[in-house]
């Protein structure tokens, strides 16, 4: 990404309205299912994907046609329904957590899609629908021994969607992260204590090759928060935890990775230590950089940067909003201090990019020194859709707000990066941004 990159508002989908504006129950529920909860650019940036809490699945594809990275709807499909554990009491959500592209073999696109329990492998292709054109009977007398067959033209393409694969009963937690391997054969799921290994073709087996849980469950100490496969070693993948340490694992070790190859763990600073230190430094998401050579995470006020070769401290740590360090005790009060921001590398491992509150977002180079803070907002889609020349992102390289000008319930948490270029798909509430 070039420093000088003049980051523009594109394209805005998913309702144009307020929340606050809401007064119907009716209406606020299906707000509240309309908000989007993953999004995730495939493996060529033609194709965007996001789910959302009412479990379903929408997909856009580029619109070639424009001379800009613009898409348009592609399909959507309801990928999961909500469901009740009855030897648990416990209802389980249909929200979709993680959406997962497979590296496309054939005109079909492949796509994982989880949420707490059950993981599903999609198939979407375009299906030709036939009509019968003509039926047995003539129109006119004809011989007693002639027959004429029905026949079958072409009516219409749809795209379809049909779940292949349904790989269920394995978490007995919830699901956190999927990661599909550099071998296009298998994938890792995780949950709060174990990662499993499954085969793309096997849906009634997986095996175990983490398991963190403790013969005492009062012993417990820490979760699993995130996992990934390596991009290019199909025997290496990561975890992260809730005590801030993330772990590379290699799988010709042993079957089961409980002895990790390597820890990156940073010691704590003793003047910051206080008691919100742990939650505040749960690793909440982590990345590959597409080379492999370094691991992005990011916890609740930083995001840190990792050469794989060095695990005692990250080569970069940065601040996102420390502005909030002093008002933990309240965003612990009303709970934000537990949200889990993503991140993710630019297309060329040059930059990296996180959300933070009042819908704001910010991309940093890979050393930290220079900050681009975006702003996710509807009155951006308001002005380019009144012709207003302040789309161009007037109010894009604002300052940090202050603590108590914050919005917490505008947040960013998840977002995606075009794999091969300056174009960025960003969830805010029940509306996807393009940003190019």
């Amino acid at each position: 990404m070039s420093e000088e990159h003049n980051w523009k508002f594109a394209q805005c989908f998913g309702d144009k309205g307020d929340s606050d504006d809401i007064t119907d129950v009716q209406h606020l529920t299906f707000f509240l299912a309309d908000i989007i909860s993953t999004v995730e650019f495939d493996q060529t940036g033609d194709y965007l994907a996001t789910g959302d809490k009412g479990g379903r699945v929408v997909l856009f594809e580029r619109n070639e046609s424009k001379k800009n990275c613009e898409y348009r709807f592609y399909t959507e499909f309801q990928s999961h329904e909500a469901e009740f554990d009855y030897l648990k009491s416990l209802e389980i959500e249909e929200k979709i957590n993680k959406i997962k592209w497979c590296k496309r073999q054939n005109s079909a696109h492949f796509l994982l899609s989880t949420n707490d329990k059950t993981i599903k492998l999609w198939k979407v292709f375009d299906k030709s629908l036939k009509l019968v054109t003509e039926n047995s009977i003539a129109p006119n007398p004809s011989p007693v021994n002639t027959l004429r067959l029905p026949t079958l033209t072409h009516h219409d393409t749809i795209v379809a969607a049909v779940p292949r694969k349904v790989y269920a009963n394995a978490h007995t937690y919830h699901i956190n992260s999927i990661s599909i391997n550099s071998d296009g054969e298998t994938y890792i799921s995780a949950d709060d204590l174990r990662v499993n290994l499954w085969n793309l073709d096997v849906s009634d087996q997986s095996f175990n090759i983490v398991d963190i849980k403790p013969a005492n469950m009062e012993e417990l100490t820490e979760v699993i928060t995130a996992a990934e496969f390596h991009p290019e070693q199909c025997n290496v993948f990561m975890y992260s935890s809730s005590k801030g340490t993330i772990k590379l694992s290699d799988m010709r070790e042993s079957a089961l990775c409980d002895q990790h190859a390597k820890v990156f763990e940073e010691a704590e600073d003793p003047a910051h230590r206080s008691f919100f230190s742990e939650i505040i430094s749960s690793v909440s998401d982590i990345n590959f950089s597409y080379d492999g050579r370094y691991i992005l995470s990011r916890d609740y006020l930083t995001l840190k940067i990792w050469d794989i070769n060095m695990d005692n401290k990250p080569v970069q740590t940065i601040n996102i909003h420390d502005q909030l360090r002093t008002r933990l005790c309240d965003l612990y009060e009303n709970d934000c201090i537990f949200d889990k921001f993503e991140c993710t590398f630019s297309g060329d491992d040059s930059h990296v990019m996180t959300g933070s509150y009042n819908n704001m977002f910010h991309l940093y180079d890979r050393e930290g020194k220079t900050d681009i803070a975006l702003q996710a907002d509807k009155s951006a889609f308001r002005s380019k859709r009144l012709g207003s020349s302040k789309n161009k992102m007037s109010m894009a390289r604002n300052s940090a707000p202050s603590a108590d000008n914050m919005d917490f319930n505008k947040k960013i948490l998840h977002s995606s990066w075009h794999p091969q270029e300056n174009t960025i798909a960003i969830a805010a509430t029940n509306n996807l941004f393009i940003f190019t």
